[in-house]
């Protein structure tokens, strides 16, 4: 445990602390509530908030065997935490050895190394080894240990709960105005432009080719209206995910990316693509001008949806 005693101490912040903890995976409008009724009661009893997070998910290790994909990076995750406000973001690293810590233990190393006076978890939240720390047993910790506990009602959307599983749902039907409700912001692909068969340019329609994490949970194969930010700039874009079908055949899918009105080389740049909506499958064309007069519907219907939006 000295290494997650460490991890803690390492991110917190000086002073007595309101703490939440979870995976966070995705950042949606449950977590983010969650967050908020930490800070408003941390704030109420002069505590400053943080949040305890895990890398990898727990999944990974307790079911190597089940193929997991994250809905946002890492880092992506960190930033949208601080932007709800959290004041650290505890990363640790999860290992056969955490998951073996008791739920008291664990409790007793927020109490040592954050100063944890206020835990503010949701109504389903469990800690420690095999799950055994509910509701009611953190409680009767935090009473021998001195900090207060608050559970939190999940949020609803329409009919059932906010969570991941139901973002990934939304996400594999190319749904991304749903997933955007889910969770309160747009959904994020992110990786570094790297060079591809320039195809696109010889069809008057560059693209910047993005390299994606193989863990990341990509939408379906098709064409979507998206904003692309690249060296500071926030662009208007169209985004095709997919194997090239026209020109060739590949097991492997692509994110390919055409920026209206620029024409910079930016090999090598960081590029972050934001989904707003889904404008068709991809399919194969009988020759690349097909291809081409379906390219230009696609770039009118989408400088349709920016014109109407500014």
């Amino acid at each position: 445990m000295l290494k997650t005693r460490k991890e803690l101490g390492k991110a917190a912040t000086a002073g007595k602390h309101a703490i939440s903890i979870g995976v966070f995976d995705g950042v949606h409008i449950g977590h983010l509530a969650l967050v908020d009724k930490m800070l408003t009661e941390g704030d109420a009893r002069g505590l400053t908030g943080g949040v305890v997070t895990f890398y990898p998910h727990p999944v990974a290790v307790i079911r190597p065997d089940i193929e997991l994909t994250y809905l946002t990076s890492l880092q992506n995750r960190i930033e949208l935490l601080q932007k709800a406000g959290a004041e650290f973001v505890s990363v640790l690293e999860f290992d056969d050895q955490l998951q073996q810590v008791s739920a008291r233990d664990f409790c007793e190393m927020l109490v040592d190394e954050a100063q944890m006076e206020l835990l503010v978890i949701g109504d389903d939240f469990k800690l420690g080894r095999n799950g055994e720390g509910d509701i009611k047993i953190l409680k009767n910790i935090g009473l021998e240990l001195g900090f207060e506990v608050i559970n939190v009602p999940l949020i609803q959307e329409s009919t059932s709960k906010v969570s991941s599983t139901r973002i990934r749902e939304a996400l594999s039907s190319g749904s991304m105005e749903e997933v955007d409700s889910l969770m309160g912001h747009r959904y994020q692909l992110d990786g570094q432009v790297i060079l591809g068969d320039q195809r696109g340019r010889t069809i008057g329609f560059p693209t910047l080719n993005i390299d994606i994490a193989t863990d990341r949970s990509t939408p379906p194969t098709g064409v979507y209206i998206t904003e692309t930010f690249i060296k500071g700039e926030k662009l208007s874009s169209i985004t095709n995910i997919g194997s090239r079908p026209t020109f060739t055949i590949e097991s492997k899918n692509h994110l390919e990316t055409h920026l209206f009105d620029f024409n910079e080389d930016v090999y090598g740049e960081h590029a972050t693509v934001e989904f707003i909506s889904r404008l068709r499958d991809e399919r194969k064309f009988n020759s690349g001008d097909e291809l081409v007069l379906q390219i230009k519907s696609d770039v009118k219907k989408a400088l349709h949806y920016f014109s109407n939006i500014r």
